[in-house]
């Protein structure tokens, strides 16, 4: 078997994502430790939890924005690393990971100054407002630490490396799991409890830990340094295009979870509320079966650079079949204990019942979002950021969007919004697959 058909074996196809599932995982696992430990406060629960979910939604949807440079680097690592010319970047990545630094220097300014008028347009008022702002002006002092982080993951991804990311994710999150009950509930004596607020103060020390861990892996197991050079990498202004594509099309995704969150808002508290458990709960999901995305876009990209198409086709089956398998499991798990997920995050009776009636739908819909996941994966590896942003847009706007408004108008709330995020990963999925075997399975003939 030679080294590129090695690239696609059950085992290196693993190697990649079993590591990048458990990183991914981590990721939301802070956001739902804290979820799950602000909505048993005894203090208004119903409001904290509110809260956290709003703040949890725009902060996701502002790093996945600008967060797509770690894509970019991922794909142009890898590209170069199959042909062999990783020199050709050595310049590049200190150049990169300072420009994510300012840009996430400047996002924490104008968001920090204007949270109050971000969260009135998620439909916040009152207590959930405040909680909202106090929340948000704590946990935004981590924008620098993740996206630097995360700069550094897409190099990690793009020398087919995810086992480092892992280890950061992992302490990260034992680090958040700790100091959010520490901090939230206090000990008795030593640390007062601090709420919402220590939640915040525990995500941030998370943030920390793994920013640290993740420059000692830079520093010791790769070829790169931080050493800036004065003159701009000719390969900067393409993976600041590619960037730039991959910014618009997750500014039309999280367009879509805006809308679903302020419509969950404007039906009343306990529906934002059960909107933020299905919401974190399905980010999960997509983390999780997201590893096997992980490895399509690290492979892919080396194959690509290799211009191996016939071992890309075989990946792309591959990474699919993996994928589905792990959805429908996880589906099968959560179709046995249906009842008792929504116990972990809140004990509220009516947020309980709106939350059971909606998740099944949520449960239905991984199958699809596995194959849309695994496509998004492959074809970042690719550099094919136009199109995906092209997809983005027309499945938010032309899908999403008139199915929401059409089913709120028959007053399906709750269901609206899933029912629209159902159809959205739809067109997703299935105008990825076609063009993928339009383009690249042509190639292999």
């Amino acid at each position: 078997m030679s080294q590129l058909e090695n690239s696609v074996s059950f085992r290196n196809i693993n190697k990649i994502a079993i590591p990048a599932i458990i990183a991914g995982v981590a990721e939301p696992l802070i956001s739902l430790t804290d979820i799950a430990v602000i909505g048993n406060v005894g203090k208004n629960s119903v409001e904290a939890l509110a809260a956290a979910g709003i703040v949890g939604s725009f902060l996701s949807a502002i790093i996945w924005i600008v967060a797509q440079t770690k894509t970019a680097i991922s794909a142009i690592v890898s590209q170069h690393l199959g042909g062999n010319r990783l020199h050709a970047v050595k310049t590049l990545i200190p150049q990169a990971i300072l420009f994510n630094f300012l840009f996430s220097i400047l996002i924490y300014a104008v968001t920090a100054f204007f949270a109050g008028a971000i969260f009135k347009a998620y439909n916040a008022e009152g207590l959930i407002l405040q909680y909202s702002e106090d929340y948000y002006q704590i946990r935004a002092l981590g924008y620098p630490l993740t996206l630097v982080t995360f700069a550094i993951f897409g190099i990690f991804r793009g020398l087919q490396n995810t086992l480092w990311a892992m280890k950061c994710s992992l302490t990260g999150a034992g680090v958040n799991i700790v100091l959010d009950y520490a901090l939230v509930y206090g000990i008795e004596g030593l640390i007062p409890p601090m709420h919402l607020k220590g939640a915040a103060i525990a995500s941030l020390c998370a943030q920390a830990v793994m920013l640290v861990m993740a420059f000692w892996f830079f520093f010791k197991k790769t070829p790169f340094n931080l050493k800036l050079s004065l003159n701009i990498n000719p390969r900067m202004k393409g993976m600041l295009l590619m960037a730039a594509n991959l910014f618009v099309r997750t500014a039309a995704l999280n367009f879509a979870i805006y809308l679903a969150n302020a419509y969950a808002t404007d039906y009343g508290k306990n529906f934002i509320a059960a909107q933020s458990i299905l919401m974190n709960i399905w980010l999960f999901f997509s983390f999780f079966i997201d590893g096997y995305a992980n490895a399509g876009n690290a492979i892919g990209g080396k194959l690509l650079g290799a211009k191996d198409y016939k071992n890309l086709w075989e990946l792309s089956k591959k990474i699919s079949k993996y994928a589905v398998y792990i959805a429908l499991i996880l589906m099968a798990i959560c179709g046995l204990l249906y009842n008792q997920i929504g116990l972990l995050f809140n004990k509220d009776a009516a947020v309980l019942a709106l939350f059971s009636s909606v998740f099944w739908v949520v449960l239905l819909m991984q199958p699809v979002n596995a194959i849309a996941f695994m496509f998004d994966g492959i074809f970042k590896g690719l550099g094919e950021a136009k199109y995906l942003r092209n997809v983005l847009l027309a499945a938010t706007f032309l899908g999403f969007t008139p199915t929401l408004l059409l089913a709120d108008h028959f007053g399906l709330k709750l269901y609206a919004i899933w029912i629209a995020f159902f159809v959205w990963m739809l067109i997703r999925s299935s105008t990825l697959v076609v063009y993928f075997r339009r383009k690249y399975l042509q190639k292999d003939v």
